[in-house]
């Protein structure tokens, strides 16, 4: 695959655009190709049949723009359907949840880390493996948050709304005793002030889509796929309401996302 065609990123909608901006701030010099499936989102209430079908249509309509390496910006998607993408495609194919259980991993001093996520995150037990994987001696508690993403898309993040929806999320984590915390949607990072005023200084936030990003750049060294190209470029498709996801867009990335364009999958 030449190293100067695209990395496909995709997410059920919104979230993922937070490991679009890491991969952007970490590699700068990469060109990148956004989906957005705003037509059938959420994944989260879905089967892993239908999860793992939906994947496969984003992928291929990324595939067949050429990119070079895909990151499957979705919890949910990353839990049901990376494996079956990874046998499948002739290209590398990241999720989100293996870094991320690794870098908890590393942080814990404690061996206690918490994993926050949405019902079907939770439900999958993806990170729960993983992280045993990693070290079977840790203890492991999964939270699941289906309130956050509609704080989140709502721009609720601050105030007393936010504040008291976290807290009761993270009273059985602080209970527990626990030192590390899992940003286990990619939609949470938006809400790690208000995490960490709940959760206290002693506890870690790990947001999966900085350790994404930098599992990718590591990938992109070993396999000799940095772009030469001298500019990146970037482009970005939805399946639904583009008007709407560039307005919510500049919420998640702090700055507008640029031309965004209607697709079918």
């Amino acid at each position: 695959m030449p190293p100067n065609h695209p990395i496909g990123v995709f997410d059920s909608g919104l979230g993922g655009l937070t490991v679009l901006k890491a991969l952007k701030h970490l590699l700068p010099q990469e060109s990148t190709l956004y989906l957005g499936d705003l037509a059938r989102l959420p994944y989260g209430n879905k089967s892993p049949e239908v999860v793992c079908r939906y994947a496969q249509e984003a992928a291929a309509f990324l595939l067949a723009h050429n990119i070079k390496l895909l990151v499957v910006a979705c919890n949910t998607a990353s839990a049901m359907a990376l494996e079956t993408l990874q046998k499948q495609l002739p290209i590398p194919v990241v999720g989100v949840i293996i870094p991320g259980a690794q870098q908890a991993e590393k942080c814990t001093r404690n061996g206690r880390i918490a994993v926050l996520g949405t019902l079907g995150t939770v439900r999958s037990a993806a990170y729960h493996r993983a992280l045993l994987h990693l070290r079977p001696s840790l203890f492991v508690l999964s939270q699941a948050c289906p309130l956050f993403v509609p704080l989140v898309e709502e721009g609720w993040l601050e105030g007393e709304v936010p504040r008291l929806v976290v807290s009761h999320y993270v009273q059985p984590i602080i209970e527990a005793g626990v030192d590390t915390v899992v940003l286990g949607c990619t939609h949470y990072p938006l809400l790690a002030s208000a995490l960490g005023a709940a959760l206290g200084p002693q506890v870690q936030l790990v947001d999966s889509a900085t350790a994404t990003a930098q599992h990718v750049a590591r990938l992109l060294h070993a396999q000799a796929l940095y772009s030469q190209a001298p500019k990146a470029t970037h482009a970005c498709f939805v399946t639904d309401e583009p008007e709407r996801f560039a307005q919510q867009a500049e919420r998640f990335l702090g700055y507008p996302l640029g031309d965004i364009r209607l697709c079918r999958l």
